[in-house]
């Protein structure tokens, strides 16, 4: 197995000067993009100085709803009604619950809330998925899962994903892949799903929604693998890793955010999507997530 190094809060607490040498390993690429890379390296190693002076943007903070599924299929009002009560002003859609794209777009506009993403596959109607996601005000389309056996279907499965991105991004909406961790592990011995997503699907017409827990349960690196794909990574689910390798409530696990923030902060992140795929309390997970990403300082 191959690993690009692991990211816990005993493995990240390096200091600013270790942010600053990790960052200049990135750097060596070539050309233009080798001097924006590093002048990106060098703002984000003196922002590393600052800590504690960031903050995540509220408006940059987001919900998956599938984190609240079993409460939004017996009230799917009242819940967006709790979660804006709660602060949220930007959810991530995982299906409408019975909802017309109108209807729901209707319900979010009353509780003050934006679906500025959704996860939706690229099988069947895409056109209308399109028209949807228009017609709900999203920014962003992830497909939310693949897995193949072998890497020529991985190959074409990016073809797929090329297509679908280049169809979207005509009609205005920034279309990505979202990843678990068995696209970090090589199929057949050889290439790893991830590298040939990002090679085979062009950065303009892909980009990449990073699940933090599932890199990290990969024994990835997330940092650099975020600055290898240097705005190219416009969302991350941010969801904490319990000692046991289970899913946690953020703050109360073993992944250091403020760290991972802090050293991708100049990287071309827009959204910080808060997730938990299987929460006892789903409503205390939302205003738990809400209230670590608003204090959060780094």
């Amino acid at each position: 197995m191959t690993h690009e190094g692991s990211f816990s809060r005993r493995s990240m607490m390096r200091g600013a000067a270790g942010a600053a040498l990790g960052l200049g390993a990135a750097v060596a690429l070539g050309g233009t993009a080798q001097a924006s890379t590093a002048v990106q390296a060098g703002e984000a190693a003196s922002a590393a100085t600052s800590w504690g002076k960031l903050r995540v943007p509220k408006n940059a903070i987001s919900i998956q709803l599938y984190t609240l599924r079993s409460l939004l299929e017996q009230d799917t009002e009242g819940t967006l009604r709790e979660l804006a009560a709660i602060g949220y002003r930007k959810v991530e859609l995982a299906g409408t619950y019975d909802y017309t794209a109108a209807e729901f777009r209707g319900l979010l506009d009353k509780y003050g809330l934006s679906a500025t993403s959704s996860h939706s596959g690229i099988d069947g109607d895409f056109t209308k998925t399109l028209e949807d996601a228009k017609t709900l005000g999203q920014q962003y389309l992830s497909v939310p899962y693949a897995e193949f056996e072998t890497a020529r279907e991985w190959r074409d499965f990016a073809r797929q994903l090329d297509d679908a991105g280049e169809q979207a991004r005509r009609v205005g909406i920034q279309f990505g892949y979202h990843n678990h961790a068995h696209e970090f592990q090589p199929v057949q011995g050889r290439q790893r799903p991830i590298d040939i997503i990002t090679r085979m699907a062009r950065s303009w017409n892909v980009h990449l929604e990073l699940d933090l827990f599932w890199v990290i349960d990969a024994e990835v690196d997330p940092v650099p693998f975020v600055w290898k794909h240097f705005g190219r990574v416009k969302q991350f689910h941010v969801k904490d890793r319990a000692e046991d390798g289970t899913w946690a409530n953020l703050g109360t696990g073993t992944v250091d955010f403020g760290a991972l923030f802090r050293k991708t902060w100049h990287t071309g992140v827009r959204e910080y999507v808060v997730e938990h795929d299987d929460p006892s309390d789903p409503l205390e997970t939302a205003l738990v997530g809400y209230r670590y990403l608003t204090d959060l300082r780094f």
